[in-house]
């Protein structure tokens, strides 16, 4: 097991990394010691970890209950949020109340905001189970619903007292989940790190073939890169919005195809080809840096094309999108590989062109 520590103060936290955590006593007993524990997740996750889970917990002296949501996108919702707050309520569960939120990015979104939002505020801890959650969703405190004019656009900081990224977990995870978490893995390196771009490339194909030592250090690197950015930025005032490459083309393809019809990873995938595009367009990257994002996006089996929406149909959508501030819409452009910064001056036609170039 690795440990980092996102840098937050008071609200410093432990972000736990290695193989078979989710079973075991230790990682959870800090936090959870005599307290009334509500494990929020899904059925197809509780079926291979809710009773694995709810067993660590009892060992570490808590008492817990399931709480389960849809499976899917469409769980980030009001009316999930209002079943989770009805059975935490039914079950007479108080402030001193700790959940733990088991699952992939949509259970941790959801289980993040009910814990931010019940009683002005409870304790909670991640149990990312998918690798997109484990190297982005559950760490830096976001947490949030959707709405139909967006995503994520309710919601609250609201940071874990713990994450414990068990990646024996991602033995079970389907390939195409397995893939969307990989963009965000990539996007990591492309924002952030050079160097972890090459390992990228040269690794790729035992990440894909689920090499635990390959995707531990995946995971591990992400989390220190996120951590370090979060840490500088908890609450997305600056640094931390290059984290959102590939994010406002993304988030506009999920909504505009419908939530769930493509994965966010997958989303993200053609967002940030969208974004290296218009970098090459608006900012100066090099043509070939573009074309490593394209290659790296493709050979991870993630798509490289956005859905067939007008241009005009981003832009509106673009325009709602909660990055955007005074009317303008905010792009992450690639400076070079590994250094990304925020642009809101750019020319629509620019942005235009660059959907184009990848659409069908």
């Amino acid at each position: 097991m690795r440990t980092l520590r996102v840098a937050l103060g008071e609200r410093s936290y432990p972000i736990l990394v290695g193989a078979g955590l989710l079973g075991e006593a230790s990682p959870y007993a800090p936090y959870v010691k005599g307290k009334r524990v509500a494990v929020i997740t899904n059925r197809v996750v509780a079926a291979h970890y809710l009773a694995r889970v709810q067993g660590a917990l009892e060992k570490a002296q808590a008492h817990p209950l399931a709480v389960l949501i849809e499976d899917g996108e469409q769980a980030k919702s009001w009316a999930s949020l209002d079943r989770v707050i009805d059975a935490l309520l039914a079950a007479r569960l108080g402030r001193d109340a700790l959940i733990v939120a088991l699952g992939g990015g949509v259970v941790g979104d959801l289980a993040g905001f009910a814990a931010a939002v019940y009683q002005r505020g409870i304790p909670f801890i991640q149990v990312p189970t998918t690798l997109l959650a484990q190297v982005d969703s559950s760490v830096g405190g976001k947490t949030a619903i959707n709405h139909a004019r967006g995503k994520n656009m309710v919601g609250a900081f609201h940071q874990p007292l713990a994450v414990i990224a068990d990646v024996a977990s991602l033995d079970t995870l389907p390939q195409r989940e397995l893939r969307a978490g990989l963009a965000e893995v990539i996007k990591h390196g492309f924002v952030l790190d050079a160097q972890f771009v090459t390992w990228l490339e040269v690794n790729m194909e035992k990440l894909l073939a689920r090499d635990r030592d390959a995707l531990a250090h995946a995971v591990l690197r992400s989390c220190e890169l996120k951590a370090q950015v979060v840490a500088a930025d908890e609450r997305e005032t600056g640094q931390r919005a290059i984290l959102n490459f590939g994010h406002t083309f993304g988030h506009a393809i999920e909504a505009g195809v419908g939530y769930g019809e493509w994965l966010h990873g997958e989303a993200v995938a053609a967002g940030m080809v969208m974004a290296s595009e218009l970098s090459t367009r608006a900012g100066g990257l090099r043509r070939e840096d573009a074309e490593r994002v394209r290659a790296l996006i493709a050979r991870a089996g993630l798509p490289v094309q956005g859905p067939k929406l007008a241009a005009e149909r981003y832009l509106e959508l673009m325009q709602v999108d909660k990055k955007a501030a005074g009317g303008k819409v905010r792009f992450i452009l690639l400076e070079s590989v590994g250094r990304a910064g925020p642009r809101s001056d750019l020319d629509a036609q620019l942005v235009r062109d660059s959907i184009a170039a990848a659409s069908p």
